[in-house]
């Protein structure tokens, strides 16, 4: 399946919204508007992370080379069957821990009191997601030829395409994944975070 590198949000969204949810909700034991909640907070907090970490040079080189070595993309030929299987835990947990760093336990707690879901479940919603976003990250960047200068301006227009959707989530957790103090956003990012979502959904 060739993806649109100036939508690969938007089109993992679409499967997802396909029914990803449902097998989501079946494997963590969850409705599946608990999953939909927990994801408005999860998906854009992600992309926050990569997009920050993707600023710095070594940061691009390193994103490149993980989505060269482990994230070809593959893993979208049968997203139903993934996370139908529970995923891969480790992996998402691994890339997690890079794109979150020492924010990662804040996020999943901020994302639970916002969600009402139990934190140990939205830790493996978000490790579930995880592979399934660098994927699509993967896959665009293997179909375009893109080299490093090419994976930053995708990252850059899957920025423009979540302002599209709702303005000021990704700008509010990127300022939460680069602040040191104790505010917690994440109550207001949660609320326009599924906006973001639910515009992604209905691609």
């Amino acid at each position: 399946m060739m993806m649109d590198s100036s939508d690969v949000l938007g089109s993992l969204m679409g499967q997802l919204g396909g029914g990803g949810v449902n097998e989501i909700a079946r494997s963590v034991g969850l409705d599946s508007s608990d999953v939909t909640n927990v994801l408005s907070g999860a998906v854009p907090a992600i992309m926050a992370g990569l997009t920050r970490n993707s600023a710095s040079t070594d940061g691009l080189a390193g994103l490149a080379g993980a989505l060269d070595r482990d994230h070809d993309g593959s893993i979208l030929d049968d997203v139903m069957g993934y996370l139908g299987g529970g995923g891969n835990l480790a992996d998402g947990a691994g890339i997690l821990g890079h794109v979150l760093g020492g924010r990662q336990s804040n996020v999943e707690s901020a994302v639970s009191r916002s969600s009402g879901v139990d934190i140990a479940a939205v830790g493996k919603i978000m490790a579930m997601v995880a592979p399934l976003i660098m994927g699509a990250l993967g896959q665009a960047k293997r179909q375009q030829g893109f080299d490093a200068g090419g994976l930053a301006e995708m990252l850059g227009q899957q920025e423009r395409v979540a302002r599209q959707a709702s303005p000021s989530a990704v700008d509010m957790f990127s300022k939460m994944l680069d602040s040191d103090g104790d505010g917690d956003p994440m109550d207001d990012i949660v609320k326009m975070g599924s906006g973001l979502l639910g515009g992604l959904f209905k691609k």
